[in-house]
């Protein structure tokens, strides 16, 4: 491991949909290696968020002095998922055996990750950690664990080329908790927001999380990792998050792209992403996974603006933990998409406590 100085999450508390409650959580250092920190203590709401849906942990684990990380999100002996991708400049991997025509039926876990492509490496860890435990895809002579990834760039914080690696991944998944803390942790360590002026006018970004449960007992839930180019925007439209200007207040991405932008500026801004995971107990198959996820990308356009340009790598996975009957998808495929805007509005809001 390249000197990555991590610390995980832990917790003993699980989640309840729709109740807020405060949860004092413990971490501190989560890499045999790594530079010895006293353990933080942090304040996390409860709030309503992906871990709703049973059988879904969350667990995160990065450097605080690289701001880096990555986050786990583990489902038990396996979950049907889709993907849908959106963004010019995706980085990600097993994505294509989500199509709904791949052997593969199922997955074990989905890895988001800082530190661009190095950040994938972490997958490994998480695959390691899975088959120690048995989990995986039945290949015969081994069950191997299928776990998609999908990363952010966050290199301009990167020092001495430290990116989250297998040991991070391992990290996450003996972090893993049936709740979510939001803002600056894993995978959105080094996440920015706003950068149609180039970072030095851009925000935090960080992780949110949101769930929802029908009245027949469905749970929708939603995990984003925002590291976009674009403002955030708040349900009427105004900007909550955004690249700044000297003087005060926002910019207004909407306005500046319909003038010139100086080269410095375009270059500056070239590298970001909004990872998304959605999740419900509903009963899907791999097709409706992936209009599942097709759906959700409205929540994007709906906080995000722009969204899904080329200089994005915006990536919706959808997973089903299915123990209940579905309703319709065009009823899931609505909900989904606002979970995923209140999601996404967390992570800036959460980011700024």
């Amino acid at each position: 491991m390249r000197g990555l100085g991590v610390r995980s999450q832990e917790s003993g508390v699980s989640s309840g949909a729709g109740v807020p409650r405060a949860a004092s959580l413990c971490v501190g250092a989560g890499i045999a290696g790594a530079p010895h920190a006293a353990p933080l203590r942090i304040e996390v709401d409860l709030m309503p968020a992906i871990s709703d849906v049973a059988d879904v942990l969350v667990g995160h684990a990065q450097d605080d002095v690289a701001r880096t990380g990555c986050t786990v999100l583990l489902f038990g002996d396996g979950a049907t998922a889709g993907v849908d991708v959106r963004g010019g400049a995706p980085g990600s991997r097993e994505t294509d055996l989500l199509a709904p025509a791949a052997t593969v039926q199922q997955i074990h876990a989905l890895l988001f990750s800082g530190g661009s492509a190095f950040g994938l490496a972490a997958a490994s860890g998480v695959m390691r950690w899975l088959y120690e435990r048995g989990v995986g895809f039945d290949a015969g002579v081994a069950r191997v664990p299928i776990v998609p990834a999908a990363v952010i760039f966050d290199l301009a914080f990167s020092q001495n080329g430290r990116w989250p690696d297998a040991e991070a991944g391992y990290a996450a998944c003996d972090a893993a908790v049936p709740s979510v803390s939001e803002g600056a942790v894993g995978a959105g360590s080094g996440a920015t927001v706003g950068k149609v002026l180039g970072l030095k006018a851009a925000m935090k970004g960080g992780i949110g999380s949101w769930s929802e449960t029908l009245s027949d007992g469905t749970v929708v839930g939603a995990l984003a990792v925002v590291n976009a180019f674009g403002d955030i925007l708040a349900a009427d439209g105004t900007i909550i998050a955004g690249a700044r200007l000297p003087a005060g207040g926002f910019a207004d991405a909407r306005q500046v792209l319909r003038r010139p932008l100086p080269t410095a500026e375009q270059s500056a801004s070239v590298f970001n992403t909004t990872l998304v995971a959605v999740a419900t107990n509903a009963q899907l198959s791999k097709a409706e996974c992936t209009r599942l996820a097709q759906m959700a990308q409205d929540g994007l356009a709906r906080a995000i603006c722009p969204t899904h340009t080329p200089v994005d790598g915006d990536i919706v996975f959808a997973v089903s933990k299915g123990t209940h009957m579905a309703p319709p998808l065009m009823a899931l495929g609505t909900v989904a998409a606002d979970v995923v805007s209140e999601a996404i509005r967390r992570a800036v809001r959460r980011r700024s406590d």
